[in-house]
């Protein structure tokens, strides 16, 4: 073999190298080859050829370009790769109909990818079916709720209870059952909810913190309310309602009751419930305290000598004047038939015994012509720590030393209870 072969098989065996590894060759040029390699140069070149379409198509697939063209059908290097575009081209399109619900598309061509394939569209389904259901439920709960807004707005609509509600987010009254719906929605509270309710203000902020709470609010004009506040969907808003009602009326009947519960109805004096309910304040805050133990003299002899009318206003003079010489803050108890109670803060019993004997003298001499009028007394003072003994305990020392001077009174005056006086 000549110098000159050698020469040509080394070029077209570094050709063919570049045409195999090299990322861009020259074009090649086979006249400068000797005449038998001109033809092994021209099959290199169809060879280049065929490798450079190779390689720009399956630069392409690389990138996910789909679209590209396929390569010339001689080109037998890019058979496979055209087998791939083409199976890259259908699992598109099945893609594109899963994204649309059809979930019945089915992969088995592609090895692991079509078992995940086949099992993301099975869980697809299934998830969609459970998303049906949720829907579902969800829009039955809607049209309840609906309901439910509606019968309240209905009900509500006829009664004195305002019904404001009130959007979480931007505070905005989205619905008042005081004024009329026309249009749009008024933001603001209207006049008469303003002028009615002063504290509007607080129910716009409410913050919702507590899922359910009951309040009460003054108004004006010792107008009182009771706040019923909930969160809620109000007609596909996330809400608050505020159900106001008006309890002027049972606040004041509710004051009346606890006044008939503490009071005596015959002399307007507290009763025997608060004095004891009172004793336990004072006991259990180890209060000083001097306790008058009061008991009329003679009332069953009025009663039966002179009827019980006569005996209810010999009540009410004692009563009159026993009050009009206490202080208002000292508790006055009416506690028996014929038994009181005066309860002060502080110890003074030397004052109260001869501010009772003054007492006693002006019931003498005021009221009565017609019986002797008297009344028996003790006092005792409570020293607050001190005081080891129980509320009984105490008013069975009072009563102890209450009859020593009831004794003294009927022998000061005998007839009390027997005798009229001319």
């Amino acid at each position: 073999m000549g110098a000159e072969t050698n020469k040509d098989c080394e070029v077209l065996f570094e050709y063919m190298r570049g045409i195999l590894y090299d990322s861009w060759i020259e074009n090649f040029e086979v006249g400068q080859l000797s005449e038998p390699f001109k033809d092994l140069g021209r099959g290199l070149q169809i060879m280049q050829n065929a490798v450079n379409e190779l390689v720009a198509y399956s630069a392409e697939l690389s990138k996910g370009n789909l679209s590209v063209e396929f390569p010339k059908d001689y080109n037998f290097l890019c058979e496979n790769l055209k087998n791939l575009h083409a199976n890259l081209n259908h699992l598109t399109w099945q893609a594109q109909q899963v994204t649309k619900g059809d979930y019945s598309q089915h992969v088995a061509f592609l090895g692991d990818f079509s078992d995940a394939f086949n099992e993301m569209t099975r869980q697809l389904k299934e998830r969609e079916e459970q998303l049906k259901e949720v829907a579902a439920k969800a829009e039955r709960r809607a049209e309840m709720i609906e309901g439910y807004n509606e019968f309240l707005i209905e009900m509500l609509s006829r009664r004195k209870e305002w019904l404001l509600v009130v959007d979480r987010d931007s505070k905005e009254v989205i619905y008042c059952n005081k004024r009329k719906q026309v249009g749009g929605i008024d933001s603001s509270f209207c006049q008469t909810c303003k002028r009615r309710l002063s504290f509007h203000t607080d129910l716009l902020n409410w913050d919702g913190k507590e899922q359910y709470k009951v309040w009460e609010m003054e108004g004006e004009a010792g107008t009182s309310y009771r706040v019923t506040s909930f969160q809620m969907e109000w007609r596909e808003r996330s809400s608050y309602v505020h159900v106001v009602i008006d309890i002027t009326d049972e606040k004041r009947n509710a004051r009346h009751l606890d006044s008939e519960a503490y009071h005596d109805p015959l002399t307007g004096a507290k009763n025997r419930r608060f004095f004891e309910e009172y004793m336990g304040i004072v006991l259990r805050d180890e209060l000083d305290a001097t306790i008058c133990y009061l008991q009329l003299d003679g009332l069953e002899y009025v009663n039966e000598t002179f009827g019980h009318h006569e005996g209810d206003a010999y009540i009410q003079g004692f009563v009159e004047i026993v009050k009009k010489n206490f202080r208002g803050g000292d508790t006055f108890a009416r506690i028996g038939g014929d038994e009181f109670c005066v309860v002060l803060s502080g110890n003074m019993a030397d004052l109260i015994n001869r501010k009772l004997a003054e007492i006693m003298k002006e019931f003498q001499e005021e009221v009565y012509k017609k019986y002797q009028c008297s009344f028996s007394y003790g006092v005792l003072e409570i020293e607050g720590k001190e005081n080891k003994l129980t509320l009984e305990e105490i008013m069975e020392q009072a009563d102890d030393v209450v009859y020593e001077c009831r004794l003294k009174n009927i022998a000061k005056y005998p007839l009390i209870f027997s005798t009229l006086v001319e």
